[in-house]
């Protein structure tokens, strides 16, 4: 995965951007009263042309529909710091993201793009739940969940179901850089919990989701 994003631009920046998780604020909107989400948030617009811009700061909303647990209101997290936000790495990712999803669906003018940042901490006898909404979808076209960095967890599997919501494979995102690539259309998708191995040490799941979606005519 690394060579496919580096024939899209630089990663020089990558030491400086995954340090970054270590700067994200508490997920305060958790519906099941739960502390072990930090995350931060950004939006962007790609035209048909390929130019990536960043959009104004904004709320995330998903419908209930989507997102039962969280879904059904405006969610403003902290942004994504601005030299990480304008940096290397997020660039080309954001291109590599813009050259598959724009290959699968020609036919689009422009992609509103979702950025998260998402850090899920285990705690001594307290699991993190990396996706607490179950199997689900996202709402949007397209999805990259990009590992950033796996400290001192056991689990963390991802499932992948159709949708019948019957199981069609798993696997375990455990090296940087190791990704999964979702059309969110035709598959549910869910994370298993993460626990720690050592209690006495600290233990995180870190990624990048990166959400795609068509940008309706004449607007967002």
């Amino acid at each position: 995965m690394r060579a496919l994003l580096a024939e899209h631009g630089s990663l020089s920046d990558w030491d400086r951007f995954a340090a970054s998780w270590d700067d994200l604020e508490l997920d305060t909107y958790m519906a099941d009263r739960g502390r072990y989400r930090r995350r931060r948030y950004g939006v962007y617009r790609c035209d048909r042309e390929g130019a990536i811009a960043r959009e104004p700061h904004q709320p995330h909303y998903q419908s209930l529909d989507y997102n039962p647990l969280h879904g059904g209101i405006e969610r403003w997290f902290q942004p994504i710091l601005p030299e990480i936000a304008a940096g290397a790495s997020m660039a080309t990712i954001l291109r590599f993201c813009g050259s598959l999803f724009g290959s699968l669906a020609p036919a689009t003018r422009a992609w509103h793009i979702e950025v998260h940042q998402f850090r899920i901490e285990a705690r001594a006898g307290a699991a993190g739940r990396p996706t607490p909404e179950g199997m689900h979808r996202d709402g949007v076209d397209y999805v990259l969940v990009l590992l950033i960095r796996r400290q001192n967890i056991v689990s963390g599997t991802t499932t992948i179901h159709d949708l019948d919501r019957r199981l069609r494979g798993s696997f375990t995102l455990a090296e940087p850089f190791d990704a999964a690539l979702v059309n969110d259309a035709r598959v549910y998708h869910g994370v298993t919990p993460v626990e720690a191995q050592d209690a006495n040490l600290p233990a995180y799941r870190d990624v990048l989701v990166v959400t795609y979606r068509a940008e309706a005519a004449g607007g967002g």
